[in-house]
């Protein structure tokens, strides 16, 4: 069978499908990944092959600000969020996917939540599709909704018809990697069919260091992500939980230098990237930023959670971390190296918040595998 992924050029949309498109190539499926040139490598080390399309994030942006540059991710015009994921990149996504589906014709499309121009450019070429989740539903507020609108124009100026309730998803059955237990209760009343499908950490091959593996202490693992790395709030999170005296091992990121952290204390060992994926097992504290692939990642390993969120989901999924009691959040004025020190504390020993860490991990663990759905793919082509 031939499927088509396709993503926006991110990590955080980008790694949530991999899983899947790994397992559908290893069952000798013919794959197809349409994202980014960032992400060749790691496609084609499974053996998926890589198709550049789409415009990468900085690029969607500059356009809709006509032309000025985009810096940091926080820095974004609010205005003009709905802009461009409500039409430049569904339009540019839907026109390069075009050709491309015309010339591989594949018997599936499977396009993540937040890339549905490859979902139109599917419908426009008549290709069942399925829609990939990245994290737990968003309910639309005001800028969800102003995306809407401006993705129901796309459609209509493709001649598509797409569902006025549900425009994301277009009517496709979901595939959704986020467990039952803290998906969005409205979401889950109304949804289309829904796929589930375990949240599995994919991270590119690197090396853990040594005492990671082998660390007798606690260890707390510190990230802000890909796109909203801050130095301040790097800064505040490293005094706070170098003052717990535990092992912290920081993420710097690609949007924040090592070197812009200064001198860090004994405890603290801070690197510009490391396999995620391969580092989650060993840790006993997050405190991260709330990105969804972190914050599922984490729910896998079983592991507490100290949110500190910067933009886009990152306030839901602190939101959903702290209902669930799976760890706890500081948001603005609140978020400083005392207090980050104090809720470490508090939830490196929390018998109550542990045990919610590891229900949530089974039930992750029971959720079907990404080949136990890539087996059934072909029920939906």
């Amino acid at each position: 069978m031939r499927i088509l992924f396709s993503s926006l050029q991110t990590h955080g949309h980008t790694y949530p499908l991999m899983p899947l498109a790994i397992a559908a190539r290893a069952l000798g499926n013919d794959v197809t990944f349409v994202t980014g040139e960032a992400f060749a490598d790691a496609l084609t080390a499974h053996g998926i092959e890589h198709v550049t399309g789409g415009f990468g994030m900085r690029d969607a942006f500059a356009l809709a600000q006509e032309g000025m540059p985009v810096g940091r991710a926080q820095d974004v015009r609010p205005q003009v969020i709905p802009l461009v994921f409500g039409s430049v990149l569904p339009r540019r996504f839907a026109a390069d996917l075009a050709p491309i589906v015309a010339e591989r014709k594949p018997d599936l499309i499977v396009h993540e939540l937040a890339n549905p121009g490859a979902g139109l450019a599917a419908k426009v070429a008549g290709v069942p599709a399925l829609c990939h989740s990245f994290g737990r539903m968003w309910q639309p507020d005001d800028v969800g909704a102003n995306s809407q609108a401006h993705l129901a124009e796309v459609a209509a100026d493709l001649g598509v018809s797409v569902p006025t309730d549900d425009l994301m998803v277009l009517g496709n059955p979901y595939v959704d990697i986020c467990p039952s237990s803290v998906q969005d209760r409205a979401f889950l009343a109304r949804s289309p069919e829904r796929v589930e499908l375990r949240p599995v950490s994919f991270a590119e091959p690197g090396d853990l260091p040594s005492w990671v593996v082998e660390h007798r202490e606690p260890l707390v693992y510190l990230t802000l992500g890909t796109a909203f790395g801050d130095v301040g709030v790097l800064r505040t999170a490293i005094e706070g939980l170098a003052a717990t005296g535990v092992r912290v091992l920081v993420a710097a990121g690609p949007t924040v230098e090592v070197g812009a952290l200064g001198d860090v204390p004994d405890n603290v060992v801070v690197v510009p990237w490391v396999p995620q994926a391969d580092l989650l097992p060993h840790v006993d504290l997050v405190v991260h930023h709330g990105g969804s692939g972190t914050t599922l990642g984490t729910f896998g390993v079983g592991a507490p959670q100290l949110v500190l969120p910067q933009g886009a989901d990152q306030f839901s999924n602190a939101e959903m971390v702290v209902e669930a009691g799976l760890g706890d959040r500081l948001i603005g004025d609140d978020l400083t190296a005392e207090a980050i020190a104090a809720k470490a504390r508090h939830l490196l020993a929390d018998e109550a918040v542990r045990g919610a860490a590891r229900a949530i991990a089974d039930e992750v663990a029971a959720m079907p595998s990404p080949h136990d759905v890539a087996r059934r793919l072909h029920e939906y082509a």
